[in-house]
């Protein structure tokens, strides 16, 4: 579609001017840097000119996705008020070195950007990673949307009810229409389902919650990993690099180092209001190698409680359950006819994301760790930044076969009888095979069987 096209490259090129006159921390971090963790800005993970081409004799008939809120404001402001606390204190002391000194005006033109949206709310940055996902979803799927629009078939919207998640739902909905304006008179209005998008917080997740709360092999494990001493050692670095060493010598290990992780949550919140703060840059008061130290602390709670978890253990995955049911229960309707959706789109939390990767055993989310070695980089592939970053988004695309079914796939296929649909899954954009043992109608493709996928799962 070309007018879909056009508006793509006119936003990617606003949007390009607006975040290069935002600073040099926003442009490092399109780089993706683990050490942002899941506060990570999105960046699609293939570029569209480099898809496989659909098998002969197939058209595109439904999509749906489930994706996280774009970027946003830091949650609160306590970070933000304890950094600032002990840089006023070390001032009046005369205890700042001239790195130090910079550092306050940085942190609070980021506090008033959170502030000027509202804490926890989707930034613009966040707003357009939604649009433009949303037109190139468009752009992968040209004749989908075109065929949706003209059959009146519904594109259903679906979010956690958070006000972050329904704004990207928002932003999204508008990316698809400012791409295919006919698509304004199918769109439903977005619904809420805690269910489904908010599972994590939900009674019946007591148990994932009860977790979290107190699960002794869970509280052992972080508290080793903290404990390490590469933490003090990066938060006695951090602090003498702000402080002279006469005021450092006054904090106790754990000043230093919750001073240390608060300005490294800060840095990791910058990039996300880049529009807002007008590029604030934070990175120049954390080496790169502290940096990467704190982000690695922060990577170890998200996979302890939010991802793969502990070696013979599901609770922190298995309520994804009833999301990765809802993806096949769609594909099933649609597939059986009882289904006049053309979409579904679904808008929710890392919370969700995050064990849903785990089940759906997507790139970097299929090692667990053994309780006797303690998840770290060196022999672990999952990276917050990588599962879960901002905007991070599985879709599932399926496909109905218009020729006769007993003419093979193509070449490739072997001759074998043509399914009657196939699916391909995207992870961040990326064309992503599915979890070992399920197989592609030939070896290396990212098509599916429909049927298979489901024998692959154990729905049949």
């Amino acid at each position: 579609m070309k007018r879909t096209a056009v508006l793509a490259a006119a936003l990617a090129t606003a949007l390009a001017a607006t975040l290069a006159s935002a600073g040099t921390a926003d442009a490092r971090s399109g780089a993706r840097d683990d050490s942002y963790g899941t506060k990570a800005p999105y960046a699609p993970q293939q570029d569209l000119r480099h898809y496989q081409q659909v098998p002969r004799g197939y058209t595109p008939v439904f999509t749906e996705n489930v994706a996280r809120h774009g970027s946003r404001a830091m949650s609160d402001r306590a970070d933000g008020d304890a950094v600032l606390a002990l840089l006023a204190r070390a001032e009046q002391d005369g205890g700042l070195t001239g790195l130090g000194a910079r550092l306050a005006p940085q942190v609070r033109t980021l506090l008033d950007a959170g502030a000027s949206i509202g804490y926890g709310n989707l930034s613009a940055r966040g707003a357009d990673e939604q649009r433009q996902t949303a037109l190139r979803m468009e752009r992968r799927l040209p004749g989908l949307f075109d065929a949706i629009a003209a059959q009146g078939a519904p594109i259903v919207v679906e979010t956690s009810g958070v006000t972050r998640a329904t704004a990207s739902a928002d932003a999204f909905t508008a990316g698809l229409v400012a791409g295919e304006p006919a698509l304004a008179g199918v769109l439903k209005a977005p619904v809420t389902d805690k269910n489904l998008l908010y599972f994590h917080k939900q009674p019946q997740n007591a148990d994932y919650q009860a977790y979290l709360a107190g699960d002794p092999q869970l509280a052992a494990a972080l508290a080793g990993i903290d404990a390490d001493p590469r933490t003090a050692e990066a938060a006695r670095h951090t602090v003498r690099r702000l402080f002279t060493a006469r005021f450092a010598d006054t904090l106790s290990t754990e000043q230093q180092t919750a001073f240390a992780r608060s300005l490294a949550a800060l840095r990791s919140a910058a990039p996300d209001l880049a529009v807002e703060s007008g590029g604030t840059d934070l990175d120049r008061f954390l080496t790169p190698g502290d940096a990467q130290w704190f982000g690695y602390l922060d990577d170890a709670e998200e996979f302890y409680q939010k991802g793969p978890g502990f070696t013979g253990r599901t609770i922190t995955y298995k309520m994804a359950g009833v999301l990765l049911d809802d993806l096949f229960a769609q594909l099933e309707r649609k597939a059986a006819g009882t289904s006049a959706d053309g979409a579904v789109l679904r808008f929710t939390h890392a919370e969700e994301i995050e064990p849903l990767a785990a089940l759906l055993g997507l790139p970097g989310s299929t090692e667990q760790a053994d309780p006797a070695h303690p998840y770290s980089y060196a022999d672990n592939p999952w990276r917050g930044a990588r599962v879960a970053p901002m905007a991070a988004n599985i879709q599932w695309d399926l496909y109905r076969s218009t020729a006769d079914s007993a003419h093979s796939i193509d070449a490739a296929g072997g001759g074998k009888g043509r399914p009657g649909y196939l699916v391909r899954m995207f992870y961040n954009e990326k064309e992503t095979a599915f979890k070992d043992g399920c197989r592609p109608i030939a070896e290396g493709s990212a098509f599916y069987d429909l049927d298979e996928i489901e024998r692959c799962f154990g729905r049949s």
